[in-house]
């Protein structure tokens, strides 16, 4: 569920219509839904409730400050996996015993910052990362808290390029290996060995890949209990998917009741770490019309956002909504188009052959369940600003990153003394 909703045949944000922020904020710009932020962030936090779980969310799904101090206030903490995202969770108000640090390449300053700064732990996922981290501990006079980040071989069935937890992907210890590193990690003097944790994933679409991740780690839990190590948590990780088109993934509910059924029994407490399902439906792309182009075998709507404001369609051949700002008149005939941007690719492309009611030049159209993996995977290529992000309260609304000048653009690269 979302709060973008048409009234008096206009899209709104809550209680804001969209075409008022895009006379007043300039498009093309992303805005995020306060009310939906909350919501489904009560709804997973429901799913869970009567286990000792935290809810960190995902900073790489959407780093805005005000979108993680939004969630913050609810009681989220943070998953972060560098050092930028660390200090965006510190900035935005996010304790550091409710951080967790993971990623498979974190540099030697990344883990001095994380344990100067006290994370709740640092999931490491080599045993390369595990010494260097017990040095950098002991050098220190501190035990780095850490949780083993766990390869436990589950194909998630989503797509090949945001999947994580196969044997053949670059994350995590390989999960008959663990014990192992295990018992090394517990016998270090600069370790204090709390979780394991597991992310087979993203945008998971069914509940099984889940389950047998979670059996694995539910039998290596036991197995080094038995070898006299007392794990603390176990980390879930996220990959929840959301609906971006017809086809709704599980419900959280469900996700929560087939937690219960694996791990509830073990006592111990729980991490987990959403991030598309808590703000991918949280926010929407707002561009305007720039042409309409009759090709020689097909009509394209070219569009003032590019790939390089939203990319999820030309790397993952990504599926969104694509709502008019003026609700279509009923019985009103649709026509397929591609949906393009203005940069120089022929992979800016958001649809192809999409059924469309009639769009002219200067009309405004959203892309919708864009909260996730938009603004904080976008760029500058084609020489292209930054789009600013907007957040809605009820009838309110403010610009929480504005967009920058071409000046302020041009100010971060400076020329050598011989040009």
């Amino acid at each position: 569920m979302n709060h973008f909703t048409y009234r008096n045949g206009q899209l709104h944000a809550e209680g804001v219509p969209l075409a008022q922020l895009a006379a007043e904020v300039g498009t093309p710009f992303y805005c995020y839904s306060s009310a939906t932020l909350e919501r489904h962030f009560k709804v997973l936090a429901e799913a869970v409730a009567g286990l000792d779980a935290t809810i960190c969310f995902a900073i790489k799904a959407n780093g805005n400050l005000a979108v993680i101090k939004t969630l913050a206030n609810l009681g989220a903490g943070a998953d972060v996996v560098s050092e930028g995202e660390l200090r965006r969770a510190l900035a935005a108000g996010v304790p550091p015993e409710r951080i967790v640090f993971s990623g498979v390449g974190k540099t030697r300053a990344e883990l001095t910052f994380a344990l100067d700064a006290g994370v709740l732990e640092i999931n490491v996922e080599s045993e390369p990362e595990l010494e260097l981290l017990n040095s950098l501990a002991i050098a220190r006079g501190k035990r780095a808290v850490i949780g083993l980040r766990v390869n436990p071989d589950v194909d998630a069935h989503t797509h090949a390029k945001i999947t994580t937890g196969r044997k053949e992907d670059k994350f995590g210890i390989e999960w008959t290996r663990a014990p192992q590193v295990l018992r090394k990690a517990a016998a270090m003097p600069g370790i204090d060995v709390a979780s394991i944790a597991v992310h087979i994933g993203s945008q998971l679409t069914e509940l099984k890949p889940f389950s047998d991740a979670f059996r694995r780690l539910r039998d290596l839990f036991l197995m080094v209990k038995a070898d006299g190590i007392a794990l603390r948590r176990i980390d879930l990780g996220g990959g929840l998917g959301i609906p971006y088109d017809d086809q709704p993934p599980p419900s959280p509910a469900d996700y929560g009741k087939m937690i219960r059924e694996n791990l509830g029994d073990l006592g111990c407490a729980l991490l987990l770490e959403p991030g598309r399902m808590l703000v991918g439906n949280a926010g929407v792309l707002v561009s305007r019309v720039i042409y309409v182009k009759e090709g020689a075998t097909r009509r394209f709507l070219i569009c003032d956002a590019g790939m390089n404001d939203l990319i999820r369609p030309a790397m993952y051949d990504a599926y969104h909504a694509i709502l008019p700002i003026t609700e279509p008149a009923a019985g009103v005939a649709y026509k397929p188009m591609d949906v393009v941007g203005p940069i120089c690719e022929s992979s800016d492309t958001f649809a192809r052959q999409r059924p469309l009611p009639p769009l002219a030049q200067d009309d405004l159209i959203a892309f919708s369940t864009a909260g996730a993996y938009g603004a904080t995977m976008s760029s500058t290529y084609n020489g292209r600003l930054l789009i600013p992000e907007v957040l809605v309260k009820g009838d309110s609304f403010a610009v929480v990153r504005p967009r920058p000048t071409y000046d302020d653009m041009l100010a971060t690269e400076k020329l050598p003394a011989w040009l």
